[in-house]
């Protein structure tokens, strides 16, 4: 524990001496079990501000030490931003950073830098090809200047891990940067009290204008996800605040601003945006347990291994692409998932898929016939196709169009296909995971802790995908049964 508050002073005093400010109200707490986080020392209000970071004193491309090398190299993004932080790192104490730095951790523990046989292949081969066409040749062109011990694939891997998890957009001039303080606030899903906003030199009058929030998610192959959306605030006056000894003018700041009021004792939390635990660990290496934000997807080739199961080739391949015709795939054909809301809702690009293909031969093509006649289907507004001898409307945003979807074919087609997506678990049950989950260490089995909140989660998901497929197809076809009925009751007569 002694060491942990030393580095915490350290960086307290590094702050001081750049110009960062921060309410008397914060605590920063360090403990081995959840690392720092930052809780309210007494009520704290919504409006106020409660720091206030130069952006000079922001770890970028354009205040590092490297900058010269990064754009000589014509490195921007995700790239020059870890040629920074490795730069930086090998400079040791000399580095005006270095009271930032050695509170980081060495990387952030993402399925990024995780072992291969943890983590995807493929996503480790693209980052270290990045490294090889990027990295290495910086070496080669700056051997006097670049220490070749804190450019190796391993501290770019790092640094890529630090810059996924804790980056922010700072503005158009800096790009993304590493934003000390600020990052200390642990995320909530669709919780947050504070809000990460920039306040340029020019706002400091009366200038409040308002920007778009910066669109979350993934940027530069998911390298550089935001912490936080952006936005122009009013400056706000600052009670108890803890007041730099450095008296220098900065050009702008950047603030964190109370967005509702917190109870004495309670963390402070930022967000990093609406996100189930998929993307929460994919991206910064934790879940948290009831998500409500959680999905589950289900790729296009799971639902074509199924369609095999079942259909020739040729009809899966003809009915697949008459739904591409009438517009309802995404652009990248390598990439088509489908997504399975967490109440088990499917997406109804899927239901839609699955009815085209149960259509009869004969329908299949009065409709197939239609589309070519009427031309690219999707550039219409209107989505009009001619099933079971009717005109159906299928319009995304219409319930009455899933109901009509939903037959019983389709349900029975849920129900297989959430199977075959359980199937990749392995053959241990939900229940053996839950076992396991409460016999883990939070601490010391970290990736094994969230990849089973992960699991788990999903597979809660399939469960009720399951669950909706059965009451679906109770609700929507009813008609069979009150059929037998009657036939019934003429026996009798």
């Amino acid at each position: 524990m002694a060491t942990t508050t030393r580095r915490l002073r350290a960086f307290k005093r590094w702050m001081k001496s750049n110009g960062f400010e921060w309410s008397d109200a914060l605590e920063f707490v360090d403990t081995p079990e959840e690392g720092i986080a930052v809780k309210a020392l007494c009520q704290m209000n919504e409006g106020e501000v409660v720091a206030k970071m130069p952006k000079e004193a922001c770890l970028t491309i354009k205040t590092s030490g490297a900058c010269d090398i990064i754009e000589n190299a014509c490195l921007g993004g995700y790239l020059g931003l870890a040629v920074a932080i490795m730069y930086e790192r090998s400079l040791g104490g000399d580095s005006p950073w270095a009271g930032y730095l050695q509170l980081l951790p060495q990387q952030e523990c993402l399925p990024l830098v995780w072992t291969l046989d943890e983590t995807v292949k493929e996503d480790k081969t693209l980052v270290y090809e990045d490294w090889q066409e990027n990295i290495l040749p910086l070496l080669e062109s700056e051997p006097s200047k670049l220490n070749p011990t804190f450019f190796g694939v391993e501290q770019y891997f790092a640094a890529k891990s630090l810059i996924s998890s804790r980056s922010f957009e700072i503005d158009d001039y800096h790009g993304f940067g590493m934003v000390p303080l600020a990052d200390l606030f642990n995320h909530k899903t669709g919780a947050e009290d504070v809000h990460f906003t920039a306040l340029s030199s020019n706002d400091e009058s009366d200038d409040d204008d308002v920007v778009d929030d910066f669109d979350e998610g993934i940027v530069d192959e998911e390298a550089l996800a935001q912490n936080g959306a952006m936005d122009k605030t009013e400056n706000g006056g600052v009670s108890d605040m803890e007041y730099s000894s450095v008296t220098e003018d900065y050009t702008s700041m950047l603030e964190m601003v109370m967005i509702k009021d917190v109870s004495s004792g309670v963390e402070v939390f930022n967000t990093y945006g609406i996100l189930g635990n998929a993307a929460l660990l994919h991206r910064y290496g934790f879940t948290e347990q009831d998500n409500t934000y959680d999905i589950v997807n289900i790729d296009l080739e799971l639902v074509l291994q199924w369609c095999s199961s079942l259909f020739s080739d040729r009809h899966s391949r003809s009915r697949i692409s008459l739904w591409r015709r009438l517009g309802y795939s995404s652009d990248s054909e390598n990439s088509e998932y489908f997504e399975i809301s967490f109440d088990g809702e499917p997406h109804i690009e899927l239901l839609i898929l699955l009815y085209i293909i149960f259509l009869t031969d004969d329908v299949y093509h009065k409709l197939d016939l239609s589309v070519a006649i009427a031309g690219n289907c999707h550039e219409s507004s209107e989505k009009t196709s001619f099933l079971n001898g009717d005109n159906i409307f299928l319009d995304k945003a219409s319930n009455m169009s899933k109901k009509t979807l939903l037959t019983k074919k389709v349900c029975d087609a849920l129900l297989s296909l959430a199977d075959l997506r359980e199937s990749l678990y392995g053959l241990k049950s939900i229940e053996d995971d839950i076992e396991a989950l409460e016999r883990c260490s939070f601490v010391r089995d970290r990736k094994l802790y969230h990849s089973l909140v992960l699991r788990i989660s999903e597979r809660k998901i399939l469960q009720k995908l399951r669950n909706y497929a059965s009451k679906s197809c109770e609700f929507t076809n009813p008609i069979s049964a009150g059929k037998k009925s009657k036939k019934t009751t003429k026996r009798k007569r």
